[in-house]
């Protein structure tokens, strides 16, 4: 039973700490549009999204309106566009029309991003595989809501490190493509480790084949709620700070429940997984970086930040789990430096490196997350970063990521503007010693013996 006092914290989480739903995310399978003639391809892709999601947007304004919970976006993940194009793209331009065709699909029902523009080559890459990932500065330039992955790692098979290289060469080209803003491409590209078939958050959605032909997958958020409760315990132990983040993490997660039945409910799709990430935005108080400086630290990226974050994540898993029966997606923290007005003041402060981030990334839910470096950087340079993150995910096996932003004309100390949730973020440094022998290497890393579990 639910009663006044739990509804009147709910409505000051909302009105006064920054709760919200992050997202609805509506999956949809593509298997059943695959043809071997791209423009019969484009229809049924085209069809089959604007037919199915066409009660979406209406649907989570409805339930905003009926419950007070803001729902910031309503999203749609798919297939992954490498395996549903096979059949009928023969080259990366072929890709690209259906680029086209998924953004005029989004613009027709409403939402801010489709995601699943994506390839999964842990292992090898198909020549659909790889000419879907040569499209992606081209898909990216020509739309505005199309997000793409590339899942180049797992803990099962090791890391593809052809996929690698080749992953930082299309890195690059998606900044000179869209250099005119940014380089605003590489905010809507993530190369993953161990990528999840649920997740609802953009970039890096898209749904698995596993997944049924429709889902609905929810993603809540809430560190302005998180920080708010943990003022409440400053100069307390350890096991009351846990407490508090372990029982706001379910309050948030009950929220993130009610909406992802409703959606549920009244759409008469399944419901998938709540994902209870600690999500930033740009807006004051909505920040990871400050519950880690609330949690003691002077400045994120001191020494016993990756303690802090260790512990949060935790706890935020621990919480979460016991709200819902089914917990899923990335689920913990993010740490995006432009989504994150505490971690741009972190790199601004000097107390935020990027070798610290990586070690950040060891113990959170995503990896390198939305973080500027200079547009002068080199293909192999990205590569050679992207493989570190690869690693962390292979070994730990945990999902990670990388969504590096090289930002064409400008260096270190400058500012890139990405707008809107995206936010901005100062240019951070690289080390700039090569690695271009160990990146030109072909093949595969091997899987790490603890995979061996059959």
């Amino acid at each position: 039973m639910i009663n006044m006092y739990e509804v009147s914290e709910t409505n000051k989480m909302i009105e006064h700490e920054n709760l919200d739903v992050r997202t609805i995310t509506l999956g949809i399978s593509l298997l059943d549009c695959i043809d071997s003639d791209l423009d019969e391809l484009n229809r049924k892709i085209y069809e089959k999204i604007t037919t199915v999601a066409k009660d979406l947007v209406s649907t989570g304004q409805d339930i905003e309106k009926e419950f007070g919970i803001p729902i910031v976006n309503k999203r749609i993940s798919i297939t992954p566009i490498s395996l549903i194009g096979a059949a009928a793209c023969k080259t990366p331009e072929d890709f690209v029309s259906i680029a086209r065709t998924l953004d005029r699909a989004a613009l027709q029902v409403g939402v801010n991003f489709i995601g699943g523009y994506s390839a999964l080559v842990s292992k090898g890459m198909t020549a659909s595989d790889e000419n879907l990932i040569r499209s992606i500065p081209q898909a990216l330039a020509e739309t505005e809501r199309i997000c793409s992955s590339v899942n180049v790692g797992s803990t099962k098979t090791g890391i593809n490190m052809d996929a690698v290289r080749l992953c930082g060469e299309i890195v690059k080209e998606t900044a000179e493509a869209t250099k005119e803003r940014d380089s605003l491409g590489c905010a809507k590209l993530v190369i993953f480790c161990n990528a999840p078939d649920d997740n609802p958050f953009m970039a890096g959605a898209f749904l698995g084949v596993t997944e049924a032909d429709a889902v609905i997958n929810v993603g809540v958020s809430g560190p302005g709620v998180v920080k708010k409760a943990l003022e409440k315990v400053r100069g307390k132990g350890f096991e009351e700070l846990c407490e508090t983040i372990k029982k706001t993490a379910f309050k948030v997660t009950r929220v993130g429940q009610l909406v992802a039945g409703e959606a549920s409910a009244r759409m008469g799709i399944p419901f998938g997984i709540v994902d209870l990430s600690l999500a930033p935005t740009p807006a004051v108080g909505d920040s990871v970086a400050e519950i880690l400086e609330e949690i003691g630290l002077e400045r994120v990226g001191a020494p016993g930040t990756t303690a802090a974050l260790a512990m949060l994540n935790d706890q935020v898993k621990k919480g979460g789990v016991m709200a819902s029966s089914y917990v899923g997606g990335l689920s913990g923290a993010f740490i995006p430096v432009s989504e994150d007005q505490g971690m741009i003041d972190a790199v601004h402060a000097g107390s935020l490196t990027l070798e610290k981030l990586e070690a950040m990334t060891c113990v959170c839910s995503v990896g390198l997350d939305m973080i500027a470096i200079p547009g002068k950087t080199s293909a192999s340079t990205i590569s050679g970063i992207i493989a570190d993150e690869m690693a962390i995910g292979m070994v730990n096996q945990k999902t990670t990521a990388v969504r590096l932003i090289p930002v064409i004309g400008k260096d270190v100390g400058d500012m890139a503007e990405f707008g809107g949730l995206l936010g901005y973020a100062p240019i951070m440094p690289v080390n700039e010693f090569g690695c271009d022998a160990f990146i030109s290497r072909k093949g595969r890393i091997p899987a790490p013996i603890h995979s061996f579990k059959n």
